[in-house]
């Protein structure tokens, strides 16, 4: 059957198939994880964020 002819509740239920199917693919792939758990070790040896760190560290001292 051409995409012409099929009708929109027809159309509608194979695009809900499609996206579940999808929706099952991303969450095999991706499983849920924290966001400090996305995040965690994306600046390990990075010399500009641990200059970051110690500026940070450095101004809540100051203001004790």
């Amino acid at each position: 059957m051409m995409l012409e002819e099929r009708t929109v509740e027809e159309r509608l239920t194979a695009l809900e198939k499609e996206l579940a199917a999808l929706k099952q693919q991303v969450t095999v792939q991706h499983p849920q994880r924290s966001w400090i758990e996305q995040i965690a070790g994306t600046f390990q040896d990075d010399p500009e964020f641990d200059e970051i760190v110690r500026l940070g560290r450095e101004f809540r001292k100051a203001v004790r």
